[in-house]
């Protein structure tokens, strides 16, 4: 059995049909794809594999014993054990052993959320040599757009970079809802995906965002800029994510402006910390603005984030008037 081990973990890393794979992390849509993708290739080898998609509760000792004993028939199985770092002792023990002498035509694969619970078990499984697949959740939007463009390129597909930020901003972090969103546009255009195919699909929703008020109000188009504040906010925005968004785009205008002349682009990006194409938009957007202009808006900001946080009565009213101000202070040159 070992020489059986050692035979179907060689070369695992991107063999889903390994003796065990774990897929760690808490990144649901992520981990659902991992389960799948061994199901999928246990299924093409052979059309009758048994999957038993099991809770961690479901798993109690003796059950693994009776699911991995050797079949009349030999069937392939797949066995997935989700919420694998709730497993209780004996059957974390009962696991351990398996996975010393794991049985053939059964792949098994253990879903963990990762860190300190259960991490005696992560750690047998690793040392076993199993194939691992990485299912984090991603909190950074860097890392959503990453996941956006990743996306694409699956479906053989490719976006401008606008429209990969731009979907994100309009779905947010939901990936499910990310991914849903990449395949209906791919599906559904031919040509370039830009960032004025992503507005006509997502009406009301890019439109609502609060990084298109701030777009808006920096390039100095006031009522553009109102009209998308009105919108984001009877659409439930976040008065505060509205701020947040007024300051980074008035921030990013500061930075570059300040930034020393004759840099090369990537160096450029690197130095203040955006990435190149956001670093072209801002050159664009920052085409009226002076030293003074970009201080008045961060005051204004300033204000209007008070104002929204309790210090004012009437959080929309703070917020045009800081979008008008931030808008007039664009055109300061």
């Amino acid at each position: 059995m070992l020489g059986a081990m050692a035979r179907k973990t060689q070369n695992t890393a991107d063999d889903p049909l390994a003796a065990l794979t774990v897929a760690v992390g808490q990144e649901e849509l992520l981990l659902d794809r991992a389960v799948r993708e061994v199901t999928d290739a246990a299924r093409a080898a052979d059309p009758d594999t048994d999957v038993r998609d099991l809770a961690a509760g479901e798993l109690q000792p003796g059950t693994l014993a009776e699911l991995t004993s050797p079949s009349l028939f030999a069937e392939r199985k797949v066995i997935v054990v989700r919420a694998a770092q709730d497993l209780g002792a004996d059957t974390v023990k009962e696991l351990k052993s398996y996975l010393a002498a794991p049985a053939e035509e059964i792949t098994l694969v253990l879903l963990h959320a990762g860190g300190a619970k259960g991490k005696g078990l992560l750690d047998a499984a690793r040392k076993a040599g199993a194939r691992e697949v990485a299912c984090p959740k991603m909190t950074k939007p860097a890392d959503r757009l990453t996941f956006v463009r990743g996306e694409f390129r699956s479906l053989g597909r490719s976006a401008s970079p606008g429209a990969c930020q731009a979907l994100v901003d309009a779905i947010g972090s939901d990936l499910r809802e990310l991914a849903s969103a990449v395949a209906q546009l791919t599906a559904d255009v031919e040509g370039a995906i830009d960032e004025s195919v992503v507005a006509r699909y997502y009406t009301g929703r890019a439109e609502a965002s609060s990084f298109t008020v701030a777009d808006r109000a920096v390039e100095g188009r006031p009522a553009e800029a109102l009209e998308a504040l009105r919108w984001a906010l009877a659409t439930g925005v976040a008065p505060v994510l509205v701020t947040s968004a007024l300051a980074q785009g008035v921030r990013a205008i500061g930075k570059l402006a300040s930034a020393p002349g004759g840099m090369r682009p990537g160096d450029l990006a690197r130095e203040l910390g955006m990435p190149p194409w956001k670093i072209d938009r801002v050159r664009q957007q920052m085409r009226g603005w002076s030293a003074d202009g970009v201080a008045v808006a961060l005051r204004a900001v300033a204000d209007a984030d008070a104002a929204v946080k309790g210090g004012g009565y009437d959080p929309a009213y703070a917020l045009e008037k800081a979008v008008v101000t931030i808008a007039r202070a664009a055109r300061s040159r």
